[in-house]
C-alpha cells in the first residue's frame, strides 16, 4: 500500500501558503503605494505675492493635512484677483486665495464663482502714513499723495470710503506706482500715504522706517470688507465638491496648527519664500493674520455667518460698487466647510 510523505506534503503546503502570503502582502503594499501616488491634483493660486497671511496653507502642507486629504496641492503666487479668477474660470486653477470683497463685486457682475471659506470677515485694512504727513482721520487724506497700484484693495475701494466718510476723493492726489516699489517710495517720502493690509505691510515697514507709523483703521469708519478667503468656480463645485471640501478642511487644520505654534508656521513659510523678509517680520505677519480670524464655537475655520456677507454687500452697494444685490446663496456657501 502506497503511503503519503506527510512531512513533504506539509512542507509544500507551508511553502505555498507562505508564497501566497508574500504575494498578498506585495499586492497590498503595491496597492497602498499606488493609492498614495494617486493623490488628486489640486491647483491653488494666490491673488498676490507670498506673505505671512498665507502661512496656514503652508502649515497645512507641513503637518500632512493635504496628504491626509488625498490631495497633491500646488500653490502659486499671483498678480491680482482679476487675473487669478480668469485663470480659474479657464480651468487652470481649482481655487483662488483672495480678498472676498473682490469676489462679491465679481459675483454681482455675473461671474460664476462662490466664496467657499472666509477667514477674515473684516480685513485688517488701513491707511498708513509717517509723522511728517500724518493721516489721523479721513479728512487728512485730502491734499495727500496716495499710492495707487494694480490689485490694491484700498485703492480699489477708495471711492466707497470717500462716500462713507464725506471726504472729497478729487482732493486726494493719486500716484500710480509699481506695487514692487510702492513701499520703497513710501519710505523715501515720495508718497505720503499707502492703503494696505495692516497684518502685512505694517510689520514690514516699521523696522525700516524706525518710527511708529500712523495708522487709520478703515473698519472703524464703516469700511469693513471681507478679506482672506477661498473662492471657487460654480463649475468646480459641481465637478469636484469632495476635493474642494477636503482642501478647505485641510486649511482649517492648518489654521489650528498655526494657532498652536505661530513661530513654527513662520519658519515653514520662510523656507518656501524666496527673498523673504526676516523671520521676525513674518512672525508678526502671522500673528496679526491669526488675530483677524474669528473663533466661532462649534465651527471650523472658514465657516461664514450670513451677516458677514450681507453687511459687506450693503457697504459695496452704498459705495456705488454694486447696482443690485443678488440672492445671498449666489455669493457664498458653507456646505464645503461643513462636509
Amino acid at each position: 500500500m502506497k503511503t503519503h510523505n506527510n512531512k513533504k506534503e506539509g512542507t509544500r503546503f507551508m511553502t505555498t501558503g507562505f508564497t501566497r502570503a508574500l504575494l498578498i502582502a506585495g499586492m497590498t503594499a503595491f496597492g497602498f503605494t499606488a493609492a498614495a501616488s494617486a493623490a488628486e491634483s489640486f491647483k491653488v493660486r494666490f491673488s498676490w505675492k507670498l506673505k505671512g497671511e498665507y502661512a496656514p496653507l503652508y502649515m497645512a502642507k507641513e503637518i500632512g493635512a493635504f496628504d491626509k486629504a488625498g490631495l497633491d496641492v500646488a500653490m502659486g503666487e499671483g498678480a491680482g484677483a482679476p487675473a487669478a479668477l480668469t485663470a480659474m474660470l479657464q480651468g487652470q486653477e481649482d481655487a483662488v486665495i483672495m480678498p472676498a470683497a473682490f469676489a462679491l463685486t465679481a459675483i454681482s457682475k455675473g461671474m460664476p464663482i462662490k466664496i467657499a471659506a472666509l477667514y477674515h470677515p473684516k480685513a485688517p485694512l488701513g491707511f498708513v502714513s509717517q509723522a511728517h504727513s500724518a493721516v489721523r482721520e479721513p479728512k487728512d487724506l485730502e491734499g495727500k499723495k496716495f499710492a495707487v497700484s494694480v490689485g490694491d484693495t484700498l485703492a480699489s475701494y477708495l471711492p466707497v470710503f470717500c462716500k462713507k466718510t464725506g471726504i472729497d476723493c478729487e482732493k486726494i492726489t493719486k500716484v500710480t506706482v509699481n506695487p514692487q516699489v510702492r513701499n520703497t517710495q513710501f519710505v523715501a517720502k515720495q508718497i505720503d500715504v499707502i492703503g494696505t493690509y495692516l497684518n502685512v505691510d505694517l510689520p514690514l515697514l516699521e523696522p525700516i522706517v524706525k518710527e511708529k507709523l500712523v495708522v487709520l483703521d478703515v473698519t472703524k469708519y464703516g469700511l469693513a470688507l471681507p478679506g482672506l478667503s477661498v473662492v471657487v468656480s460654480d463649475a468646480g463645485i459641481q465637478q469636484k465638491p469632495e476635493a474642494i471640501a477636503r482642501f478647505i478642511n485641510a486649511i482649517a487644520a492648518g489654521v489650528d496648527a498655526t494657532r498652536k505654534d505661530p513661530e513654527k508656521a513662520a519658519a515653514v513659510l520662510k523656507k518656501e519664500w524666496s527673498g523673504s523678509p526676516p523671520v521676525e517680520v513674518i512672525n508678526r505677519q502671522v500673528t496679526e493674520t491669526l488675530n483677524a480670524i474669528p473663533v466661532v464655537a462649534g465651527r471650523k475655520a472658514g465657516w461664514m455667518e450670513a451677516a458677514w456677507i450681507t453687511d459687506a454687500l450693503d457697504i459695496l452697494k452704498e459705495g456705488g460698487e454694486l447696482d443690485e444685490i443678488k440672492p445671498l446663496p449666489t455669493y457664498y456657501t458653507n456646505a464645503l466647510v461643513e462636509k
